[in-house]
């Protein structure tokens, strides 16, 4: 095993080869990429308090506070009130696990494939091209993701979770009262999402064409809906949507006590919008002041439009989705150490 203790910032570039990595900081940033060539790199920009551990073991890299746990990261406390702070960036082979524990503290995991677990108390984590699967669990930290493309686990007290273009085969979210808005990405199989929330709201967006068997429940929340092929039931106290959309080969289930839930729509692709033919390039007549616009199906008169839509039902007093804002998304050493 190799050891450095890293008291100052500075820079390690590791040429033995890392075949995982785990970080465990206090208060600062927490930066880590994925590269597909040359050496496992680290860079401290800066670093208060106590010295940070670096270790090297069977291929693992860790970087943390030696009185930091794993195990235990979420309820850790300094018992000395020693103020501690790290800035950190790290690049590492883009197809090794990563672990990345942050208490206070922000981070950041980019263009990683393999599997990726992130655990904070209040620090935010933003994930961004991950093609592994992803499991996270805050206290009150938020989650933003982008471009998931394996399975996400999401697990929080009040923290807020927020995924855009996301096209894992599984989704599974439990928040006692943080909210959750989802960008759902076509894939090549069927999606299988379940959202548990206490208080907080949850708002999805499936693509077009949907393909899932949908269940929405909420004991007294507002639920909005944008699918003509969904029920709305109950008018006063619980509420449900239900039903199929496309082949019903995917599941959806969301479930709230006192948050709105709402469903949203994609628009059609704008290549060919609402499944019409490409337009001809061939040159036409000129219109002319008597010339009328073209009918587009479903839209009436004119340009089509994603508003144009046709809505479902709603309950609880909430707008339609046309009234609704659609939701987002050996080692070197170098001189300091």
């Amino acid at each position: 095993m190799s050891e450095w203790s890293v008291a100052e910032p500075g820079k390690l570039t590791f040429d033995d080869p890392v075949a995982a990595l785990h970080v465990r900081i206090v208060n600062g940033t927490v930066n880590v990429v994925g590269v597909d060539e040359g050496p496992a790199r680290l860079e401290v920009t800066e670093l208060e308090g106590p010295p940070l551990t670096v270790t090297r073991k069977d291929g693992t890299l860790t970087v943390a506070y030696e009185d930091l746990p794993w195990r235990n990261l979420l309820g850790w406390l300094d018992r000395k009130g020693r103020h501690r702070s790290a800035t950190v960036s790290l690049a590492v082979p883009a197809h090794i696990p990563v672990e990345v524990g942050v208490v206070g503290a922000a981070a950041m995991v980019s263009g990683t494939a393999g599997r990726t677990e992130v655990k904070g108390v209040t620090g935010d984590t933003t994930l961004v091209g991950l093609s592994g699967p992803v499991r996270a669990t805050t206290v009150s930290g938020n989650l933003e993701a982008q471009a998931l493309g394996g399975d996400l686990r999401f697990h929080s007290v009040s923290g807020d979770l927020t995924v855009v273009e996301c096209a894992g085969s599984t989704v599974r979210a439990d928040s006692v009262s943080g909210s959750m808005i989802l960008d759902l990405d076509a894939s090549d199989g069927p999606t299988d999402m379940s959202l548990t929330s206490v208080s907080g709201e949850i708002a999805i967006r499936l693509p077009h064409p949907a393909d899932a068997e949908v269940e929405v429940n909420t004991a007294s929340g507002a639920v909005s809906n944008a699918f003509e092929d969904l029920r709305v039931s109950g008018q006063w106290g619980a509420k449900r949507i239900t039903g199929r959309l496309g082949a019903g080969s995917g599941r959806l289930k969301a479930t709230t006590v006192s948050g709105s839930i709402a469903l949203l729509r994609r628009p059609p692709s704008e290549d060919t919008p609402w499944d019409e033919p490409a337009p001809s390039t061939a040159p036409g007549p000129v219109p002319g002041p008597d010339t009328p616009s073209p009918r587009v199906p479903g839209t009436g008169t004119g340009a089509p439009s994603p508003r144009d839509a046709p809505s479902g039902g709603t309950a609880g007093g909430t707008p339609g989705p046309g009234d609704s804002t659609t939701p987002p998304p050996g080692t070197t050493h170098e001189k300091g150490l």
